[in-house]
């Protein structure tokens, strides 16, 4: 933990940073649909490589993504929701 909090994280895990300044990323958990990210992030493979992605991007929660980590729609053909976030 203690590399995060140099890096500006609380040890509780959240951004140390002044509440009125804007955050640099947003996520919006869309409700039968992705996670939509926006603004300045990066996006990692678990080998530490970056995922090239634009300011705007909608992660797949339903697992039917043909394109995952990304969301390509198929949560409307299935007709299912996607499994919760944990």
């Amino acid at each position: 933990m203690t590399r995060a909090v140099d890096q500006g994280w609380s040890e509780c895990g959240r951004p140390d940073r002044d509440r009125s300044d804007p955050p640099a990323a947003t996520v919006t958990p869309y409700p039968d649909g992705p996670l939509v990210i926006r603004g300045d992030f990066g996006l990692f493979e678990i080998d530490g490589s970056e995922i090239e992605h634009g300011a705007v991007i909608a992660l797949c929660r339903c697992g039917r993504s043909a394109s995952k980590p990304f969301c390509d729609g198929n949560h409307k053909l299935a007709g299912r929701r996607p499994r919760p976030v944990d």
